[in-house]
């Protein structure tokens, strides 16, 4: 069955960096985009980057442009965020999540989240 797993969550102080990690399997890796969303207590889920099959094609929400960096890894079957620049608003679990279905208008797989806590 498709698996994505998260891990790289952590505690960090304001203004350091975490690198978070997806290894995803059970599906074609190299032919699907994937992304990253996060859910901060209490608040809804929200995207955060995405990247397509080929590594080449990414996009980011405002609040992390310039910040956060989403890369591939196809012979790893692995996608990666890199967070430099963190913000106590950054506090959130951080999910990744694999095949965009435009019918359903949101992504089929999803991981189980790992946590990210930034303390100012």
């Amino acid at each position: 069955q498709v698996q994505l797993v998260e891990s790289g969550g952590g505690l960090v102080q304001a203004g350091g960096s975490l690198r978070l990690s997806c290894a995803a399997s059970g599906l074609t890796f190299n032919s699907i985009g994937m992304a990253w969303f996060r859910q901060a207590p209490g608040k809804e889920r929200v995207f955060i980057a995405d990247i397509d099959w080929s590594g080449r094609d990414t996009h980011y929400a405002d609040f992390v442009k310039g910040r956060f960096t989403i890369s591939r890894d196809n012979a790893k079957n692995i996608v990666y965020l890199q967070m430099n620049s963190l913000k106590a608003a950054d506090t959130a679990v951080y999910y990744c999540a694999g095949l965009y279905e435009a019918r359903r208008g949101s992504y089929k797989y999803w991981g189980q989240g790992t946590q990210v806590t930034v303390s100012s």
